[in-house]
């Protein structure tokens, strides 16, 4: 095989806010492994909160280049099983599993779904995130999408907007992205018609001492996100949450998110597949996962203005499976 990787500047269509910050712009650094004509593609972004550094990612992919590339050919399982041995951080472990899927599909002429036997037959709908703001703002940028479902990111308890969110009639989750306290969660519960919510995200910062105050057969859907990173805390997570998201990027890869959707499906967990800000490249490799799921949050290549490959796409909502050899992904 030939290991190449470059990092670009990924620009958002608009600042995007969240509990963490603001942020105008993402770097990513593109994967590329290559054999006998073809190549695969896999992407990791640069997410400040999971401290990721891809200055660090790229001294290791030169330190470990000439032994990935002798790997060879082989399923890839083996190969994510090699990249274990290598004690890579998870985010680009995951370029590099994605990579090795597209590439081995593309020489299989078979289709990542093809290869796992998933049926595409059924696929949730994804939902557009609605950033951080003044509730009033929030409310028109739903009223102007044509998107079908809503993630309103929030930055700390605001009974008054969540109010008004769970009146509005349209279908929304809340992300507070750990900035609840367990006194908030205590009281969200309570809130008049919080059952229409379809689901609560990561309320509070990550740790027992906060989960503990869950429990999973409150009325609202509480979602681990940052909680739920490997198939090994499914078990701890249980009594506490209705829901976890399955992110490829954080789980390490394709091969590993595979097992852990179908794991937590199976523990009874309501699934949702979900994505940091990603180009196509990410989110064409995790779309694959989505008809397993019961909710999809892959709306972060729509949110860029420069993304830099095709594949599948994401149309108002609409998850349009690349079902072509591999994960589809092809570069601009």
């Amino acid at each position: 095989m030939v290991l190449q990787w470059h990092i670009i500047k990924l620009q958002l269509k608009e600042v995007f806010s969240i509990s963490y910050g603001d942020y105008n712009f993402r770097e990513a650094l593109i994967v590329r492994l290559s054999h006998a004509g073809y190549s695969g593609f896999g992407e990791c972004t640069a997410i400040n909160y999971y401290q990721i550094n891809l200055a660090e990612f790229e001294r290791l992919l030169a330190y470990h280049e000439s032994t990935i590339t002798a790997f060879g050919i082989d399923h890839p399982c083996e190969f994510y099983s090699f990249l274990c041995h290598l004690q890579l951080p998870d985010f680009l472990k995951s370029a590099l599993d994605c990579a090795y899927w597209d590439l081995f599909g593309k020489l299989e002429k078979r289709s990542f779904v093809e290869m796992n036997g998933i049926s595409t037959a059924i696929l949730p709908q994804s939902s557009w995130t609605i950033s951080v703001a003044p509730v009033e703002m929030q409310m028109q940028k739903m009223q102007a999408s044509a998107w079908p479902k809503f993630k309103v990111k929030c930055n700390g308890f605001d009974l008054v907007a969540i109010q008004t969110l769970v009146d509005s009639g349209f279908p929304i989750s809340l992300d507070s992205n750990a900035s609840f306290t367990p006194t908030d969660c205590l009281r969200l519960p309570q809130i008049q018609g919080i059952e229409r919510i379809q689901y609560a995200e990561q309320p509070m910062p990550v740790g027992y001492e906060n989960y503990r105050y869950l429990t999973a057969s409150d009325s609202i859907n509480w979602m681990a996100d940052e909680e739920a990173q490997h198939v090994s805390d499914l078990v701890a997570l249980q009594p506490y949450y209705q829901s976890v998201n399955v992110k490829v990027m954080k789980c390490g890869g394709l091969t590993p998110a595979l097992e852990m959707v179908r794991t937590a499906k199976a523990m009874g967990f309501q699934v949702m597949l979900g994505c940091m800000t990603e180009s196509t490249v990410g989110i064409s490799a995790g779309a694959v996962l989505a008809p397993l799921c019961d909710f999809a949050d892959l709306d972060g290549s729509n949110l860029i203005a420069n993304d830099c490959a095709t594949g599948t796409q994401i149309n108002n909502g609409n998850i349009e499976l690349a079902l072509s050899p591999g994960l589809g992904i092809q570069l601009k």
